[in-house]
């Protein structure tokens, strides 16, 4: 089992920055990747990002040159640093760890909420 903890989120104007943190617990032997999703009220969970255990990344095309994703594995913790934030960034953003960077995700967190305002 892996448990995930999200901190990180807020208020936060157009244009300005925000720093995520997925704290990760529990047995990882089978977590191969672990990545950042976001969902937006009446829309669909969407993947934002995500980092394997090798350190390939992947970001959706929305967040491409202002989101980057990083992780601490020695503190079993992941990042998502958001600078150029835009009104249509507000969701809330979920931590995932998954088998591998092509399967849905086994593990969720609870969730924080991001809100930019315009």
């Amino acid at each position: 089992q892996v448990q995930l903890v999200e901190s990180g989120g807020g208020l936060v104007q157009a244009g300005g920055s925000l720093r995520l943190s997925c704290a990760a617990s529990g047995i990882f032997s089978r977590i191969n990747a672990m990545g950042w999703y976001r969902q937006a009220p009446g829309k669909q969970r969407d993947l934002v990002a995500q980092i394997t255990n090798s350190g390939t990344a992947y970001y959706a095309d929305s967040v491409k040159g202002r989101f980057t994703i990083s992780r601490d594995n020695a503190k079993n913790t992941m990042y998502l640093q958001m600078s150029s934030l835009e009104p249509d960034d507000t969701a809330v953003y979920y931590c995932a760890a998954k088998y591998n960077g092509y399967s849905a995700p086994s593990y969720w967190g609870k969730g924080t909420q991001v809100t930019v305002s315009s």
